[in-house]
């Protein structure tokens, strides 16, 4: 029988099915050898084949294949790659200004891995009731930098969303399946809590030796938003699946050849049409009109140097 993998402990996972019952259920030693390149065989979001044995135990023993995931290298640095979530409709991804900071580059990298495996990405800015004067100003400039590339975004506080906005995240993610990510402390438990009227993840605390936060989600899990809008009452058709993803510190790169890095950029893509030659890197060949462009202010230098930083991961040396 077929279900769909909403909890994921790296020992044991939790598949739904039509019926609404749910099963713990494993994989076989030798399933991970099948061809399945990453420390995690089976991820939230797999529909998969599960048998039950007369021992009362449950095995997973096909994966359907998937439309999409998102994906990022081992945090062991090595060639291995960890699979967040698979067959999604988007992508949200919080990030924080202050308490923690979340680096452009970590954006930049999210948003290409995003491009490269076609899932659709929406940046929400969390935390906006502690920025100053100063940090708005950032937050601006930040939010029409993304806009102007074709990221919506959103700027909200997890713990104090008005009905307006919290209309607005419901009908973003109604009928579709959409996986938060984002560094530790940018308040994704507290996002969900909020969104669901009630407590479904543990929420931590920000450190304070070094303004990080620590981990509070130790697996991935996929949530049920039901029908309709727990603080303005206004109904919605049909249900949609929200999946919560442990933070994470950095986002390697993996899959992906040196020549294709920049497709996944969408201005310099489309910039690179222009240079003087064809397999230009953007690293200050003769005639590169992107290098041409960002000295003119015309693409973002931040963007230019996330770029820069992704290409290097391409160097297979970097990780031995």
């Amino acid at each position: 029988m077929n279900g769909l993998v909403i909890k994921s402990t790296g020992s044991s996972y939790l598949v739904h099915f039509d019926d609404g019952n749910c099963l713990e259920c494993h994989v076989k030693g030798n399933f991970r050898i099948r061809g399945i390149r990453s420390t995690n065989p089976v991820a939230v979001g797999d529909i998969v084949m599960v048998e039950s044995l007369p021992d009362g135990t449950n095995w997973i023993t096909d994966i359907q294949e998937r439309r999409n995931y998102i994906i990022r290298r081992s945090t062991n640095l090595s060639k291995e790659s960890h699979i967040l979530a698979a067959n999604l409709d988007q992508v949200a991804l919080i990030v924080t200004l202050q308490h923690p900071t979340t680096s452009t580059t970590f954006i930049d990298r999210f948003l290409a891995t995003a491009e490269a495996y076609r899932v659709p990405a929406i940046l929400v800015f969390n935390k906006v009731d502690l920025l100053n004067e100063d940090e708005l100003t950032q937050l601006a400039d930040l939010r029409h930098l993304y806009e102007s590339l074709g990221y919506p975004t959103l700027a909200l506080s997890a713990k104090h969303l008005d009905d307006s906005t919290l209309y607005t995240l419901h009908t973003t993610l109604k009928n579709k399946v959409t996986l938060f990510s984002g560094n530790s402390g940018v308040g994704k438990s507290t996002l969900l809590n909020t969104l669901f009227g009630r407590e479904m993840t543990r929420t931590g605390l920000i450190s304070d030796a070094h303004d990080k936060g620590m981990h509070t989600t130790t697996f991935s899990e996929m949530y049920q938003l039901q029908d309709g809008f727990p603080s303005t009452g206004k109904p919605t058709e049909g249900a949609s699946w929200v999946i919560d993803t442990p933070g994470i510190k950095g986002f390697g790169g993996v899959q992906m050849d040196k020549y294709e890095v920049s497709h996944y950029f969408r201005e310099i893509f489309e910039v690179g049409r222009q240079c003087r030659y064809s397999d230009c890197l953007h690293t200050g060949e003769p005639g590169c009109a992107v290098h041409e462009a960002v000295v003119a202010g015309q693409i973002a230098l931040s963007r230019y140097e996330s770029y820069l930083s992704l290409l290097g991961d391409c160097d297979e040396q970097k990780y031995r």
